[in-house]
């Protein structure tokens, strides 16, 4: 399992951003495709909604990569 920690500016980022910014994801299609498909995890519960909002502190799981969100 791979951990990286992003930092964001402002109170929050889109999950699908996320997935592209980290490199997680190469388009937003493909970001798309994985958060429908149920592959993705936010704080540990699957998330199925591409524009959910991602805060400090809130973790994201794909692809054996976590990804935590941390300020600036």
């Amino acid at each position: 399992m791979h951990k990286q920690k992003i930092k964001i500016e402002g109170e929050f980022i889109k999950l699908q951003d996320l997935l592209k910014f980290s490199g997680l994801c190469e388009t937003g299609g493909h970001a798309k495709v994985v958060i429908q498909n149920g592959e993705v995890k936010v704080n540990g519960e699957v998330c199925t909604m591409r524009g959910k909002k991602l805060r400090t502190g809130d973790n994201v799981e794909f692809d054996e990569n976590i990804v935590e969100l941390i300020t600036v």
